[in-house]
């Protein structure tokens, strides 16, 4: 079953959806989606989860993606405001399906969002990260950050407009940010997934990360890139189901 659903941070509507059971009583993971995408990125992972039990909820970051539903603008969007979505997201389900558990799952950017949340709210039973974009703030430092250039000692108000407008703020907010020491402090299970031959997102950086984690499950795929595809992609599920397995 899947049906939409809306959540409320200040004036901007955060559109999504909800697959599986909606009972009091459900186990609920939310799913972020990464940079330049939207909920649909995540959609074949709540499909599955539902299939096992769960309520699982994915949405569209504010100014997120190409052709994200929710509202705001994307030269607005930095890591700092995903997480305020998230947590709108979080606590909207919290109150309204009044869950057994909450596990927080991302993506990519989603991933280095959830972790970062993770960190901050150590009552989140669970967290999942799929290739997290951490490299981020060393890509920020570097003046390079996916399609767009910089001088990241003068950041522009705008970084670029395709495929979609950055604000410059995107990349000042993480400037000096050291994601390690910020993604400490979380000490629930976790699952860290990282390919072995993905180019946006070195599987080094992973790789550290895992470390900063005491209750880590880490797995490499071989021959996986950057949003698995393929076999890559089934042997993902397959480690997502091992995991959530003992959830509920």
């Amino acid at each position: 079953m899947q049906k939409k659903i809306e959540f409320r941070r200040g004036a901007l509507t955060i559109r999504g959806h909800i697959y599986g059971s909606t009972e009091a009583c459900s186990h609920a993971v939310i799913l972020c989606h990464g940079f330049l995408a939207n909920e649909r990125m995540c959609r074949k992972y709540a499909q599955l989860l539902a299939d096992m039990g769960f309520l699982a909820v994915t949405f569209d970051f504010c100014g997120g993606g190409l052709f994200s539903r929710s509202d705001g603008r994307t030269q607005d969007m930095t890591v700092f405001s995903e997480i305020e979505d998230l947590q709108a997201v979080v606590e909207t389900i919290r109150t309204q399906f009044t869950p057994k558990s909450i596990t927080v799952m991302g993506c990519s950017q989603g991933g280095f969002v959830a972790g970062l949340y993770a960190a901050a709210h150590p009552e989140i039973d669970r967290l999942i990260l799929f290739y997290p974009a951490i490299c981020i703030p060393d890509d920020a430092r570097g003046g390079k950050m996916m399609f767009y250039r910089f001088d990241p000692a003068h950041i522009p108000a705008v970084l670029g407009r395709f495929p979609m407008k950055l604000g410059g703020d995107y990349a000042r907010t993480v400037l000096h940010m050291d994601p390690y020491e910020e993604m400490k402090g979380y000490d629930g299970p976790v699952l860290l997934v990282h390919g072995t031959e993905d180019t946006i997102v070195d599987i080094s950086y992973s790789r550290a990360l895992k470390d900063i984690y005491p209750h880590c499950h880490y797995e490499e795929i071989p021959g996986g890139g950057h949003m698995f595809r393929g076999q890559a992609d089934e042997k993902a599920c397959q480690i997502l189901q091992d995991f959530m397995r003992s959830a509920l």
